[in-house]
C-alpha cells in the first residue's frame, strides 16, 4: 500500500483525508445508502496529532518499528489509516471488525488476521504506542484497560480520543487510576485528545469484570439466576426494565424447537427459554464478543457445562451462518443506537434477517419501547404482527412467517 496515493472512490461520502493520504471508508454491512460516516473529527484530531500537524510543539509521534495497538477502533479508520505501520487492532465489535477488513482492502493494504484482535483475545506482550478511541462504555474501557497495563512500559505512548460529549472527568479518573498521570488536549471540532503516561509502579488493583448478579424473582423461570456480564455488555450491573418485561412473556419452546435469542446481550433471554423449555437446541448471537463471552458464561452457570447450545458472534442472523429456513424461533431486544447515532437500521437488519431464517410458521418475537413502532415494520415485512403484552413504555410484539 501507497498511503500517499490511495485514491478515494466516492470523495462526498466516503473520502477520508489523513496525513498520509485520503482513503476510501465504509461502514459494515456496506451499503451505498448509508449516510453515518465511518470516522470523525476525533479519528481525524488523534492522526493529525500523530503526524504533528496538530501537536502543541509540532512533532510528530515516532510510529516506525514501534508495536502499535489501537483499541475501540470503530470502523477501521485509524487502523487503515496506519496500516504501513502494522498496528494491532483490538476491537469488541464483529461489524466494527468486518469494516477494518473492508476498509483495508479498499486501501490495497493486506488484512493480516493475526493483526485484528478481539477484546476476548490475549492481548499483546508488549505496546510501545496505544492508541484508544474510547467506548461509549466505561467499562468495557476499565476492563480492557487492566488487560492492556501489562504490555506497557514507561516509554510507551499513550493516547486517546473521543468526542467532548464521551471524555468525562469518570473518563480521566480511569486513565490515571489504572495506567498513570493523565491530562486532556484543548477540544478542535468538538473532539478531545487524552494523553497518558504510563506509571509502572501503580497498583490499580485487581479488573473487577465480570460482573455477576442474580436475577428479581418475579421474571418466570429465569427468576433468581445467576447472569454473568463482561464489561460493555448491555445492562452488565442489572437487569434492564425492557428485558424484565420480555421475560415476563416469553413463549415456551417445543422440544426439538431451534430457538435464536438474537443480540443475547448476558444471554438472559435464551437463557429462560432454555430453562422454560428443556430439549430446546438454543442459538446465541450478537456482534459483541464480550456478549456472547456473558451468555455462555450465563447459559452455563445456569444449565450446566455440558448442556446442548451454539454461541455466535455474528451481524444479525447471517446468511453465512444461518440456512435458509433452519430456526423455529427468534427472540429479539433490538438496539436502537450504533455509538452516538439513533438509527434504526439494526433493528431492520435483524428482522429481515429472522424472516429468512425462520421456517414457515417459525416466529419472530421482539421487545422495543412503545414508541420505536416496530409494529410497522413487521407488519411490512411478515404480513402480520400481534401485541402480546404491553405497558406505557414497552411492547411485545410476535410476527408469524407465512
Amino acid at each position: 500500500m501507497n498511503p500517499q496515493t490511495t485514491p478515494a472512490s466516492s470523495p462526498s461520502a466516503t473520502a477520508f483525508a489523513t496525513p498520509w493520504g485520503t482513503l476510501d471508508l465504509t461502514r459494515f454491512p456496506v451499503d451505498p445508502r448509508e449516510r453515518l460516516r465511518a470516522w470523525d473529527a476525533a479519528d481525524e484530531y488523534l492522526l493529525r496529532h500523530l503526524a504533528g500537524e496538530a501537536a502543541a510543539d509540532g512533532a510528530a509521534t515516532e510510529l516506525a518499528g514501534r508495536r502499535i495497538a489501537v483499541l475501540g477502533d470503530r470502523w477501521g479508520a485509524l487502523t487503515t489509516a496506519l496500516a504501513p505501520y502494522g498496528p494491532v487492532q483490538i476491537s469488541d465489535s464483529h461489524l466494527g471488525r468486518q469494516a477494518t477488513r473492508e476498509n483495508l482492502a479498499r486501501a490495497g493494504a493486506a488484512v493480516d488476521e493475526a493483526r485484528l484482535r478481539t477484546t476476548r483475545d490475549t492481548p499483546p506482550e508488549r505496546i510501545d504506542v496505544l492508541l484508544v478511541r474510547v467506548p461509549k462504555s466505561l467499562a468495557l474501557l476499565e476492563d480492557q484497560l487492566h488487560r492492556l497495563a501489562p504490555a506497557l512500559h514507561p516509554g510507551t505512548v499513550v493516547i486517546g480520543t473521543g468526542m467532548v460529549t464521551e471524555i468525562h472527568t469518570s473518563t480521566l479518573q480511569l486513565f490515571e487510576k489504572v495506567l498513570g498521570p493523565t491530562r486532556t488536549s484543548l477540544a478542535v471540532r468538538k473532539a478531545r485528545l487524552i494523553f497518558c503516561t504510563p506509571d509502572p509502579a501503580l497498583d490499580p488493583g485487581p479488573n473487577p469484570w465480570p460482573h455477576r448478579y442474580a436475577l428479581p424473582p418475579d421474571i418466570g423461570p429465569a427468576a433468581g439466576r445467576t447472569v454473568v456480564n463482561h464489561a460493555g455488555t448491555f445492562c452488565a450491573e442489572r437487569l434492564d426494565i425492557g428485558t424484565r418485561f420480555f421475560l415476563a412473556h416469553l413463549p415456551t419452546p417445543a422440544p426439538g424447537d431451534r430457538v435464536v435469542d438474537l443480540g443475547c446481550g448476558n444471554g438472559v433471554v435464551g437463557t429462560a427459554a432454555a430453562l422454560a423449555g428443556p430439549g430446546a437446541e438454543l442459538v446465541f448471537v450478537d456482534e459483541s464478543h464480550q456478549a456472547v463471552a456473558s451468555a455462555e458464561e450465563t447459559f452455563r452457570a445456569n444449565l450446566g457445562p455440558d448442556a446442548p447450545a451454539e454461541f455466535r458472534t455474528a451481524d444479525a442472523l447471517d446468511p453465512a451462518v444461518f440456512a435458509l429456513g433452519s430456526v423455529d424461533l427468534v427472540l429479539n431486544n433490538p438496539p436502537f443506537h450504533s455509538h452516538q447515532a439513533t438509527t434504526d437500521a439494526t433493528a431492520w437488519r435483524m428482522f429481515t434477517g429472522a424472516r429468512r431464517a425462520l421456517r414457515p410458521g417459525g416466529e419472530l418475537w421482539v421487545v422495543g419501547n412503545r414508541h420505536l413502532g416496530y409494529h410497522v415494520k413487521l407488519r411490512k415485512l411478515f404480513g402480520n404482527c400481534q401485541l402480546v403484552a404491553g405497558n406505557p413504555k414497552f411492547v411485545v410484539l410476535r410476527a408469524v412467517k407465512r
